[in-house]
């Protein structure tokens, strides 16, 4: 099943309280924040709403909040082969 993922990249300070609960019904409460939702007619609509502030792409799974942390974990630059011994 796809799904929108939706990544608000420009502050609601300032906007008008319908475009603000959009993005709160959405669940974007911070900048650079991420949700997940399924594609369909309402979700679409409301991303039409809002669609200045956010970044949208279509993906095939949803990651878990779990998942997100591991891909923006950046390369400790090292690898320990053996541990030393003592």
């Amino acid at each position: 099943m796809p799904f929108f993922k939706i990544t608000l990249i420009r502050s609601s300070i300032g906007l008008p309280k319908k475009t603000q609960g959009v993005l709160n019904a959405l669940g974007l409460r911070k900048r650079m924040a991420t949700v997940f939702k399924p594609v369909n007619p309402s979700t679409a609509g409301q991303i039409m709403k809002i669609k200045e502030l956010v970044a949208v792409s279509e993906v095939e799974t949803a990651l878990t909040d779990e998942e997100m942390r591991q891909q923006r974990r950046p390369d400790p630059g090292y690898y320990i082969e053996k541990p030393r011994a003592a």
